[in-house]
């Protein structure tokens, strides 16, 4: 499916006898048609390293594994549905005569108002919901299944320094500066990880690593007084096996890009009253880095929409989430004092 298909289901298709009256929203892996009562999710025909959305088929069977993941975390996934031309007309769902063109996981719209980057942006955030939330997470990775697999130390290099894959972007397109910050933050995780590796190791085989979220940021919450966490990670295992500690610096590191360090910590706080996180004193410096990484991984993303688009004023917005996560992925490795840490 193309993109401008995508905006005439949008603008003329129709779901259970009745128009969809929609409007895109496009993220770097997919397109999301958002109606009065409905979001679509419609999963876009890529090939990338991590993912491959490149056939029906395989489209189908990711929109089935989202469903069934992200059911563990909300009420607000529907069906799988599929989507269909009948009559010349985009159809969601019905239609059982005519070919399938593709499939789009059906979800119930949420105000996007209420949307976690929204309310902080807006400065509209209160501390009863985000106490909510880390109750809701710390839940959530308390029943989550565990995971002992091996510590992989050349995989968690290249996850680190795949930031390397967006240096002559950030150099043209941010500032040259922004080179040397990439190469000597990929030389301080090499070190780190070489240092900190049976500490890793260690909380594996304690069951810290679990099958959780995997994409725990702001966009992916919403913030009623009983929040919505959504959008889970399902093309890839492995980017959602993780050690808890590393999912929870993940929304702590984007609170804080959004300048709200104290609700960071509040949310922090709350969390480590329901889930022990923190077990030694090396944990603090795995959160730094876990942060760091974090930061790294944004920034890729968003380097990666900004080349993705055409439109002026998106492809200004996602160079400046480019900027904005490489400088704090630059302030986390900086405050690192592993170099400390006896090993």
């Amino acid at each position: 499916m193309t993109e401008n298909e995508v905006n005439d289901i949008a603008k003329c298709g129709i779901y259970k006898n009745a128009p969809l009256n929609g409007k895109v929203e496009e993220t770097h892996i997919s397109w999301v048609i958002l109606t009065r009562k409905h979001a679509f999710k419609v999963k876009k025909p890529v090939r990338l390293d991590f993912l491959d959305f490149s056939s029906v088929e395989y489209r189908k069977i990711q929109c089935e594994r989202e469903l069934e993941l992200n059911k563990r975390f909300s009420d607000i996934y529907l069906a799988v549905e599929p989507v269909r031309i009948v009559n010349g007309r985009w159809v969601i769902g019905g239609g059982d005569n005519a070919d399938v063109v593709d499939y789009c996981v059906v979800m119930r719209r949420m105000a996007i108002s209420k949307r976690m980057d929204n309310v902080l942006r807006a400065g509209r955030s209160k501390p009863k919901p985000i106490l909510a939330l880390a109750a809701d997470i710390a839940a959530i990775h308390s029943r989550a299944e565990k995971n002992f697999s091996h510590f992989e130390m050349e995989r968690g290099r290249q996850t680190f320094n795949e930031v390397n894959t967006i240096r002559d972007f950030a150099i043209k397109k941010i500032g040259r500066h922004f080179g040397d910050i990439i190469t000597q933050a990929a030389n301080r995780s090499d070190e780190f990880l070489k240092r900190f590796a049976r500490r890793i190791q260690e909380r594996i085989d304690h069951g810290l690593k679990r099958d959780v979220h995997g994409d725990l940021h702001c966009r992916n919450v919403f913030l009623y007084n009983k929040p919505v966490i959504f959008d889970c990670i399902e093309f890839k295992d492995e980017f959602r096996q993780i050690d808890v500690l590393y999912e929870v610096a993940f929304l702590c590191m984007d609170i804080e890009a959004f300048r709200h360090k104290h609700l960071s910590d509040l949310l922090l706080a709350e969390y480590k009253k329901h889930f022990p996180v923190f077990q030694k004193k090396e944990d603090h410096e795995l959160f730094g880095y876990y942060k760091a990484l974090r930061a790294n991984i944004r920034a890729k993303v968003h380097a990666l929409q900004c080349q993705q688009s055409n439109n002026e004023s998106e492809v200004s917005f996602q160079r400046d989430e480019t900027r904005k996560y490489l400088v704090l992925m630059n302030k986390y490795m900086a405050n690192l004092n592993f170099v400390r840490v006896g090993y």
